[in-house]
């Protein structure tokens, strides 16, 4: 005989894993911390400076 399954508890499983996979998803997605964010915009603007000291012709001068 197969066993018996609670349809209510079957239902709130699926519905639980199924909120576990796509917040799953959205941490890969999403899941920068703000310390990780910051450094990252720090890096960008170092570039950023870098590359417009560089310039030949520079924008203020034209």
């Amino acid at each position: 005989m197969a066993d018996l399954i609670n349809l209510r508890r079957y239902r709130k499983k699926k519905a639980r894993e199924a909120a576990e996979l796509t917040a799953a998803e959205r941490r890969l997605a999403f899941g920068v911390s703000k310390v990780q964010r910051n450094a990252d915009d720090a890096a960008k603007q170092k570039r950023d400076a870098a590359l417009d000291g560089h310039r030949r012709i520079r924008e203020d001068e034209t």
